[in-house]
C-alpha cells in the first residue's frame, strides 16, 4: 500500500494524525502500548480524502510521543500452542496489519514470548527487547515493564473488550481464581538462528469452569468513571487511551472484592 502524496504532503498528514493522538491523550515521552484495527480507520480516512499508509501511521504515533517516548505493539502469534516453531525472527503477527508493519520494521525489536511478543522501537527499546519472560502475563513480562515505567494503553478503532489484553496481567498478579498456569512447549528459534526446545505458561482460561473471557462490563465501567481520554472507535479521533495502572488498579479491585465473574468473565456452567 502506497500513499499517494509527496513527501511534503505525507509529513503534512504525518503531523495532523500526531495531533489527533495529543488530543485524545497521548504526551510526549509517554511509553504507548498500542493496539489497533485498521480496516475501519482506512476506510474512514479515505472518505475524508486522506490516503494512509500503515508505515505512515506508525510514524504518527512516534512523532506524537517524540523522542524520549516507546511505542510497543502486539504481534502475537499462537502456532506455538499447536505444535508449530516459533521463529523470532520471522513468525508473523496475528494481531493486525499494523502490528505486522511494526514487526517489519526494523526499527522495532520483538520480545521473547513465543505467543504473547511484542514490536519495541523508541527511548526503552533496549530494555523491552531484553524480556524473555516465560508466562506471558509474568511479574517479568512486558506487560510489566510498561506498568513500571507509567505507561499508558491506547486502542484505535478497536474495542477494549477485542484488545485489552493487559486484563490477564492483572488477573495473574493477583491469581485470579478464574485461572490457571499452562505449560506449553515447542521449537523456538532466537534472534541468532539457533533453534532450541523451550517451555513457556499462559496464565489461561479454567475451561473445566465453563469460564469465557467478558470484559465488556469493565470496559463499560472504565467509559462511565470517565478513566478512559479520547474517543470511541468510530467516533472523533477513534483513539482512546488509560494509564496502565489505573487499569490495574481497577482490575485487581475487582478481583480482590470477589466480582471478577460478570467483569472480567462469564461461564456457561452453573456457579
Amino acid at each position: 500500500m502506497t500513499s499517494e502524496y509527496s513527501e511534503t504532503d505525507k509529513d503534512t498528514i504525518i503531523s495532523e494524525l500526531a495531533s489527533w493522538w495529543i488530543k485524545s491523550g497521548i504526551e510526549k515521552g509517554d511509553t504507548i502500548l498500542l493496539h489497533s484495527s485498521l480496516s475501519g480507520f482506512l476506510k474512514y480516512l479515505k472518505s475524508i480524502n486522506k490516503v494512509v499508509t500503515p508505515q505512515e501511521i506508525l510514524d504518527s504515533f512516534i512523532e506524537a510521543i517524540g523522542t524520549d517516548g516507546t511505542l510497543i505493539l502486539p504481534v502475537f502469534n499462537f502456532s506455538f500452542t499447536k505444535g508449530e516453531t516459533f521463529d523470532i525472527r520471522n513468525t508473523k503477527s496475528e494481531t493486525g496489519l499494523l502490528s505486522e508493519t511494526a514487526r517489519l520494521n526494523k526499527n522495532f525489536i520483538r520480545t521473547g514470548h513465543p505467543m504473547f511478543s511484542f514490536a519495541v522501537t523508541g527511548k526503552l527499546k533496549e530494555e523491552f527487547g531484553g524480556i524473555n519472560n516465560r508466562s506471558a502475563f509474568g511479574s517479568d513480562s512486558p506487560f510489566a515493564k510498561l506498568t513500571e515505567h507509567n505507561g499508558k494503553i491506547a486502542a484505535l478503532d478497536i474495542p477494549g473488550e477485542l484488545s485489552n489484553t493487559y486484563v490477564h496481567y492483572a488477573e495473574e498478579c493477583e491469581l485470579a481464581p478464574h485461572r490457571f498456569f499452562k505449560n506449553f512447549k515447542g521449537k523456538y528459534i532466537d534472534a541468532e538462528g539457533k533453534e532450541s526446545t523451550r517451555e513457556y505458561a499462559v496464565y489461561s482460561r479454567k475451561l473445566e469452569m465453563g469460564v469465557k473471557t467478558d470484559v465488556k462490563p469493565l470496559e463499560d465501567y472504565l467509559w462511565s468513571k470517565g478513566l478512559y481520554s479520547g474517543s470511541r472507535p468510530g467516533e472523533g479521533t477513534r483513539l482512546h487511551v488509560i494509564r496502565a495502572k489505573t487499569l490495574f488498579e481497577e482490575v485487581s479491585k475487582i478481583i480482590r472484592e470477589g466480582r471478577s465473574y460478570g467483569m472480567l468473565y462469564t461461564t456457561d456452567k452453573i456457579n
